[in-house]
């Protein structure tokens, strides 16, 4: 599950919402989403004017990590603290891999998700994005009894550049929990890779 794919480079970019994103086939994707109330509209007005002053990377980063920090504060409803949608949007994550992209590791947090992915042949993440978003929300919302957005329409994506930054991309992912001050081990997070692999390595399993 953590092992780098190999990397074909960029192959395209383009604009969804308010925010760039990357389509490469075979390319390893880090894609956050989150939920629709989970930043608040003033902090999203924000940075719709400043995106399109961020000219690198670094900068875009800058605001990225804006957006993360955010997001650990647990604003908004926290629908995905339910551990039977948490369970929902982890079961929809894992239903594709293999279809549509291969699910390298993954988190479910309160209010957003972290995954690290490599789309199929013919498969853009936004196809990807579109296929999660829609099934999980109807399902949330089926189970919440309620209607209306469940997801920000727009997400954040990048694509793994080269083994150390997918090794560090791993990690952010499963010491999110912790960061957040959720649990004290990555492992201890119900809802994620680690606490996956932990328990197929400790039965024997194969890992997929």
């Amino acid at each position: 599950m953590n092992r780098l794919p190999h990397q074909d480079g960029p192959k395209g970019w383009h604009r969804r919402g308010y925010l760039p994103h990357f389509d490469g086939e075979w390319t390893a994707q880090f894609i956050t989403f989150n939920l629709a109330d989970a930043v608040p509209k003033r902090l999203l007005d924000r940075w719709r004017v400043e995106l399109p002053r961020q000219r690198t990377d670094k900068e875009f980063l800058k605001l990225y990590r804006r957006l993360e920090r955010a997001l650990d504060r647990g604003s908004g409803e926290c629908y995905l603290r339910d551990p039977k949608i948490a369970q929902t949007v982890e079961r929809t994550l894992q239903f594709y891999h293999g279809k549509k992209y291969s699910l390298l590791n993954w988190v479910v947090m309160p209010n957003h998700i972290h995954m690290l992915i490599v789309p199929m042949l013919n498969t853009s993440v936004s196809t990807i994005m579109r296929l999660v978003k829609t099934f999980s929300a109807k399902e949330a919302n089926r189970i919440l009894g309620r209607s209306g957005r469940f997801w920000n329409e727009d997400y954040f994506d990048r694509y793994i550049r080269n083994e150390r930054h997918h090794n560090r991309v791993v990690q952010y992912i499963e010491m999110n929990p912790v960061k957040a001050k959720l649990c004290e081990r990555p492992e201890d997070w119900p809802y994620g890779s680690a606490r996956f692999r932990t328990e197929i390595e400790e039965s024997g399993e194969l890992l997929w």
